[in-house]
């Protein structure tokens, strides 16, 4: 357990004893490195005497030196690994600029760095908040956003458990700061990482942070519980260590064998219970209680019966949740008594496996009983699991630094939470741009947009955003939408509430223009792609309007899609090729070797003839299974059809395993020109593209004309359809020195 700040070893002349403080961290887990602990103390304490600034610091007892064996002191707690402690000891070092992080690395190797490393990305998120904004004046969803985006940018497990002591050990030593910092540090704290504490299964952190933090926000609230209490919080651990002995005494002369746990409960927690329940102090059962755990479901009747023979049981405070489980599936017995020294009790029991369920289920207890707002997305839930079953595992088997290699899991959050330059949190889909950005702020900023700025860095309008980034537009006062950012094969915008904005804006403009701009637009995509000339007219009835001006007044409006005419437009060209958006022959899918129908595969036996059952008439998608005739092959059915269930319960040894077979892949060589003033790493930069667009080429050739200084490469690439080929021509037409891109439809 975290203990309430631990003296460290003083020496004579004022410096800590650091041999002493070593003796002490070795002695909480015998695996550590006392050498290598040392070296970093050592290499801590040099880095911090050499800042001239630091030795007036230290007097003031705001030493990063002595912060930092701090923090290592509440990680030894936790069983933390070596890099974690030599990490803790030097990054407070490293964050206020003492030490460089190149230096660490040679020092101290690459898991050390990396470490630091991602607990300054955490601390980053702090320094970008306003110290004029506080979120507890922003929205409930603002401060959801944050503590998503700390989860989001873990790769590690041990980075928010170093960051989580970090910030224990900052609430703790601003008890004599001024009300400003005390109440900054405080709100922080209570938004962002006690409940990222809780969410992490962490309570001994979460009951200290939330308790200091209520403390300098709610004084007056604080000392009303502190005295109702009327003893401190060692004298309630006293009791329920008393509890628990007394408890499991009984429970072993019975014999069921069983794991008790107790903690007294802390006085947020009290007074939350109290202002959302609306109950006075004396109504709260559970500021004492204690949780045992046993190994079958008939061990909890008998704990119960053995825990109300100790003690009086309080009437109406008894809760069966094994026979009646809660909605979300908890099951546990609760009841509440009067227990030793006429004070009042509860006593949860469970099983492990109702327990284990309760803690990382459905129904876990950050889900079920926590007040803050629940998250959305199954990948944030999903990661703070994982990040949970690691701490939890790690406490069974030691080697921290193992599992998280072993158990490392690419969970790929849906979303990305970046930063407005005032420090608030937006969330957006991932692979938003700054564009979607800053429709999402203010649809005005949206339409005046004219560039963008990443961390003070300028970047493209089509720049994909990244967790953790600040973004900055930058706007024209008179600036309007661009109908580019329409064309999805440029990648401006990705999100349909940014497009439905400059559709909208686009419909309020003269129609004349919107004709003008369409055609444009649409002869400029044609050209590029290699089409012939199309009749616009026969263009505009397969969209199915009126006149060829209709067509290009609502391209121009955003109400058509580009690529939905282009598409148009290959049909009308070639209609013998039916759907086909290009030409010549496609190529199938490496190992894709269809049945009878193309659609089917055996499993184990290969290829067989197959046929639709009649009765049921399954469609691709349908779960199927297959039954083996005599003479006819395999017939398919759907896995709940009738007839098939009857002929399984009768000849089981018929019925075998079917799915259906993959989607072909279907590509299409197609030759590409493009042209461009020369320039080094032109052929690199046009590779990347082809790369991040997954296109296979087939043949590159290219020349450059000395006199004019420009490069032709001509390129034979596999394009799977025109949406594909668009894409990647509005991508290499961006990349700087490009003049013309196109496809070569010349033999």
């Amino acid at each position: 357990m975290v203990q309430v700040r631990a003296h460290q070893p003083i020496n004579t002349d004022g410096s800590i004893n650091l041999d002493a403080w070593l003796d002490h961290i070795v002695s909480v887990d015998l695996a550590l490195d006392r050498q290598a602990l040392k070296e970093a103390c050592e290499f801590a304490r040099h880095a911090e005497q050499q800042d001239n600034a630091s030795k007036n610091l230290w007097a003031e007892g705001a030493s990063s030196f002595q912060a930092g064996l701090e923090i290592a002191e509440i990680l030894a707690d936790l069983k933390l690994d070596q890099d974690s402690l030599v990490a803790a000891v030097i990054y407070r070092g490293v964050r206020e600029g003492k030490i460089p992080l190149a230096d660490v690395s040679q020092r101290f190797g690459p898991t050390v760095t990396k470490l630091i490393d991602g607990v300054l990305r955490m601390a980053a998120i702090s320094a970008s908040l306003s110290p004029r904004e506080s979120l507890v004046m922003g929205s409930q969803a603002q401060v959801e956003n944050l503590r998503k985006m700390l989860v989001a940018m873990v790769d590690d497990v041990r980075v928010p458990l170093i960051k989580l002591a970090e910030r224990t050990c900052a609430i703790r030593a601003v008890k004599n700061a001024d009300e400003e910092k005390r109440n900054r540090v405080a709100r922080e704290v209570f938004d962002i990482y006690a409940p990222l504490a809780h969410r992490l299964g962490i309570g001994h952190i979460k009951w200290e942070l939330e308790d200091l933090s209520f403390r300098y926000l709610e004084p007056e609230q604080y000392k009303q519980i502190a005295k109702l209490l009327h003893e401190r919080r060692l004298d309630r651990e006293r009791f329920i260590s008393d509890v628990m002995g007394q408890l499991e005494n009984e429970l072993l002369s019975t014999g069921v064998k069983a794991d008790i746990s107790g903690r007294a409960k802390h006085i947020y927690s009290i007074w939350r219970k109290m202002q959302r329940k609306g109950l006075e102090f004396s109504q709260i059962y559970d500021v004492r209680a204690v949780r045992v755990l046993v190994p079958e479901v008939r061990d909890c009747y008998t704990a119960l019966g053995i825990v109300h023979t100790l003690w009086r049981h309080i009437p109406k405070e008894f809760d069966d949740y094994i026979a009646n489980p809660k909605e979300n599936g908890y099951r546990s017995l609760h009841t509440a008594v009067i227990g030793p020294e006429g004070k009042v009790l509860e006593v949860q029991i469970r099983t492990h496996a109702m327990h284990e369920e309760a803690e990382l289920g459905v129904c876990a207890h950050w889900r079920y009983k926590g007040t803050d707002v629940k998250s959305g997305s199954n990948q944030y839930e999903e990661k703070i699991s994982w990040l949970r079953q690691v701490l939890e595992w790690h406490e069974e088997l030691g080697d921290i630094g193992g599992l998280a290699d072993q158990l490392r899991v690419d969970i790929e959050p849906d979303r990305v939470y970046v930063f407005t330059p005032d420090g608030h949190a937006i969330d957006l889909p991932k692979g938003s741009t700054p564009l979607d950005f800053a429709y999402r702020v203010h649809t005005e900023i949206g339409h005046n947009c004219r560039g963008a700025k990443i961390n003070g860095r300028i970047v493209p309008l089509n720049y994909s955003l990244q967790t953790g980034e600040q973004v900055e537009i930058i706007t024209s006062k008179h600036g309007t939408p661009s109908r580019d950012w329409l064309n999805s094969n440029l990648g401006y915008i990705t999100t349909s509430r940014a497009r439905a904005k400059v559709v909208h804006w686009y419909k309020l403009q003269a129609r004349d223009q919107n004709v003008a701009a369409g055609k444009t637009l649409l002869e400029r995509e044609l050209a590029r792609v290699g089409l012939p000339q199309v009749d616009f007219d026969k263009l505009a009835e397969k969209a199915n309007l009126k006149t060829a001006e209709d067509m290009f007044a609502a391209l121009g409006a955003g109400d058509l899609r580009l690529t939905q005419l282009v598409n148009a437009a290959q049909q009308l060209v070639e209609p013998e090729r039916g759907n086909e958006q290009l030409e010549l022959i496609p190529r199938k899918a490496t190992g894709y070797k269809p049945g009878k129908r193309g659609d089917i595969q055996i499993q184990g036996v290969g290829n067989l003839m197959t046929q639709m059952a009649g009765c049921c008439q399954p469609l691709p998608g349908d779960a199927i299974v297959g039954y083996i005739t005599q003479g006819r092959g395999v017939s398919i059915h759907r896995q709940d059809c009738a007839a098939v269930l009857q002929l399984g319960s009768r000849e089981p040894e018929r019925i075998i395993q079917v799915n259906w077979g993959p989607v072909p892949v279907l590509t299409y060589p197609v030759d590409i020109v493009i042209r461009a003033y020369d320039r080094s790493g032109l052929l690199r930069d046009v590779s990347q593209v082809l790369l991040n667009e997954r296109i296979n080429v087939l043949a590159v050739n290219t020349r450059s004309n000395k006199e004019d200084n420009t490069a032709l490469m001509s390129l034979t690439i596999e394009i799977p359809g025109l949406d594909a080929l668009g894409r990647l021509l509005g991508r290499i037409s961006q990349l700087p020195n490009i003049i013309e891109t196109r496809r070569n439809r010349t033999p």
